[in-house]
């Protein structure tokens, strides 16, 4: 097998993880539903204390336990994780706590707008220039927030503070040097302390007791640290094999996903308000995905044409000397 088959193969493997991940992650409302009788706090706390156990038998196996001492080292970096680590907890809850309550249309609409808010945190933070429809693309998206904020007078408030949630995140984690499954079991690690706090002095809920509950509950409960574990390393195993700008393509699987469940199967109203931001946001991605694959494109015919002019300079050389 040449160099190239491998490549190719390990391509087709990336794309079915990064289709199983952001499936996974689209599909995880089903889940969340199915619990959405115990608090969302309580939930929160069962992710974040079986996240730990399995996340830490995963670094065990792959021995990769010296990475994490390693991080502590150094205090900085640790501090910056702690940021981090709240601004994903509060995702996770409110992410939970909106899809007990009925409010799925807004948090997809908060993962597609997401990838805009990417872009313009790498413009404002990171200095990266953007090209002239990707700034058209952002534009579109903020027009059309605001258009429901004037037009409606309702503020996408899920949407919009899950996306600035996660974009945020995004940016301190791209700070630190941590590898995904390092990086989530710190994180799990800087919130068991609190869930333990709350679940010993602060839940009095009926499911709280885990003796009492059914054991179909329980599973289920157990089953918050696989959804959150599972996507994450189909996530990390595809961002290794596929170039991330292709990566990006499949990102928009999970909102999808998520508004077709909260439209034909948990029947969520779709109001003029929503669907006038869900149309220019669809439009605004569009124009973004398209700028994406050209450059994506040119990058690629450039490469290639590089590539052949130094085969060619490469191969005249002898005759050049004679």
């Amino acid at each position: 097998m040449t160099s190239s088959d491998v490549q190719a193969q390990r391509a087709k493997h990336g794309v079915f993880f990064a289709i199983a991940a952001y499936t996974i992650w689209g599909v995880a409302p089903i889940y969340f539903k199915s619990i959405s009788h115990v608090p969302a706090m309580e939930v929160l706390a069962h992710r974040i204390f079986w996240s730990f156990g399995l996340v830490f038998l995963l670094l065990l196996a792959t021995k990769k336990l010296n990475r994490v001492v390693a991080a502590f080292r150094s205090p900085k970096q640790l501090m910056v994780l702690g940021l981090a680590t709240v601004l994903i907890g509060f995702n996770w809850f409110l992410f939970i706590w909106a899809v007990a309550n009925d409010f799925i249309l807004d948090a997809s609409l908060g993962y597609y707008i997401n990838p805009l808010l990417n872009v313009a945190i790498g413009m404002l933070f990171f200095g990266e220039r953007l090209r002239k429809l990707q700034i058209i693309a952002v534009a579109m998206a903020a027009a059309g927030v605001f258009i429901q904020v004037i037009t409606f007078g309702s503020v996408p408030w899920i949407a919009l503070t899950l996306a600035a949630s996660f974009a945020t995140y995004g940016a301190l984690r791209k700070k630190l040097p941590f590898d995904s499954m390092t990086g989530l079991w710190l994180e799990v690690m800087l919130l068991l302390p609190v869930m333990l706090i709350y679940f010993t002095w602060f839940t009095g809920s009926a499911t709280s007791n885990l003796l009492l509950n059914s054991w179909q509950l329980n599973l289920l409960l157990v089953m918050a640290g696989v959804v959150t574990t599972v996507p994450l390393l189909c996530f990390t195993a595809a961002a290794q094999r596929l170039r991330y700008s292709t990566l990006g393509f499949f990102q928009y699987i999970g909102p999808s996903l998520m508004f077709l469940l909260a439209v034909f199967v948990y029947g969520e109203p779709f109001l003029a308000d929503k669907a006038v931001t869900f149309v220019i946001i669809w439009a605004a991605l569009a124009l973004y995905s398209y700028d994406a694959l050209k450059t994506h494109r040119q990058t690629r015919a450039a490469a290639r044409a590089l590539r052949t002019s130094a085969e060619n300079t490469h191969g005249n050389t002898p005759t050049q000397a004679r």
